[in-house]
C-alpha cells in the first residue's frame, strides 16, 4: 500500500496528470489532498476534479466564507458542497484543536458534538475529523472522540 499526500503548488502544477498516472499503477496507491474549504480549492481543485482521490482533508478554519462563526450554516453548506462533489472520496472535517491553533474557525467541543457532527456524519463519505495541531490538542480530541 502506498499513500501519497501532495500539497500546495506541486499539486496545482502537476496534480491532474499525477493523479491519473498513479491511479493506473498495478499496486493500489492512495491519493490524499488537504484543500482549503472554499469550493473548489484554488490550488488543488483541478486535481480533485478527477475523482481519483481517496481521502480529502478539508481545512474548515482560517477561511471566513466556510468556517464556523457563531453558527454552523456556512460550514455545513460548504461541507455539503465538498461531499456531494467528491462522492468517491472520504472527506474529513479539518478543525483547529484550540482557539490558539488558528486565526479563526474554532468550534468548542460541545458545539461540535451537538450541532455539527450530527449533521455531517449523515453523509455517506464522511471520513472523520482532522485536528490542527497535536501541539494544541490538550483535551479536544478526547472530548470529541466518542462522537466522531
Amino acid at each position: 500500500m502506498v499513500l501519497i499526500l501532495i500539497l500546495g503548488e506541486a499539486l496545482h502544477r502537476t496534480g491532474t496528470k499525477l493523479a491519473k498516472t498513479l491511479s493506473g499503477f498495478n499496486q493500489k496507491v492512495y491519493l490524499s489532498a488537504a484543500p482549503q474549504c472554499p469550493y473548489p480549492d484554488a490550488w488543488v481543485g483541478g486535481a480533485l476534479s478527477t475523482g481519483l482521490f481517496d481521502y480529502i482533508w478539508v481545512q474548515f478554519y482560517n477561511n471566513n466564507p466556510c468556517e464556523y462563526s457563531g453558527n454552523g450554516d456556512s460550514l455545513k453548506n460548504s461541507w455539503n458542497q465538498w461531499t456531494s462533489n467528491q462522492p468517491s472520496s472520504q472527506v474529513f472535517l479539518g478543525l483547529p484543536a484550540s482557539p490558539e491553533a488558528a486565526g479563526s474557525g474554532y468550534i468548542a467541543p460541545d458545539v461540535l458534538n451537538s450541532q455539527i457532527l450530527p449533521s455531517i456524519k449523515t453523509t455517506s463519505n464522511y471520513g472523520g475529523v482532522m485536528l490542527w495541531s497535536r501541539y494544541y490538542d490538550k483535551d479536544y480530541s478526547s472530548a470529541i472522540k466518542p462522537n466522531v
